[in-house]
């Protein structure tokens, strides 16, 4: 059984950086490609960032760039998200995702596997 599992949200003040973990196990690791997304309420999933674990390429949405960084642990079979400089806008449920292959792409419909999701709070 393919399980993702997110870790490291909470509540916080905004400023501060979170950094947030998705493990995944009973799937061929190096084969996936794995998203991080968020949803907030009422919105739109949104997909953030992704590495491919080929080759370690990541993709960033441009709204994120310069203040998220996706990393890939292979020993640990963990994707993590280090978010700094936290804003009340980034409050949602982040999700991890894996997609068989190399590609890299931030559509979440093209994803087969999710997590149940960690929250994020940021208080202003």
């Amino acid at each position: 059984e393919v399980q993702l599992v997110e870790s490291g949200g909470g509540l916080v003040q905004a400023g501060v950086s979170l950094r947030l973990s998705c493990t995944a196990s009973g799937l061929a690791y190096d084969d996936y490609a794995i998203g991080w997304f968020r949803q907030a309420p009422g919105k739109e999933r949104e997909g953030l960032s992704c590495i491919n674990s080929v080759d370690g390429g990541t993709t960033y949405t441009d709204s994120v760039k310069g203040r998220f960084t996706i990393s890939s642990d292979h020993a640990k079979n963990t994707v993590s998200l280090q978010i700094n400089s936290l804003k009340p806008e980034d409050t949602a449920v982040y999700y991890c995702a894996a997609v068989y292959g190399s590609s890299c792409w931030l559509r979440p419909l093209i994803y087969d596997y999710w997590g149940q999701g960690t929250q994020v709070t940021v208080s202003s």
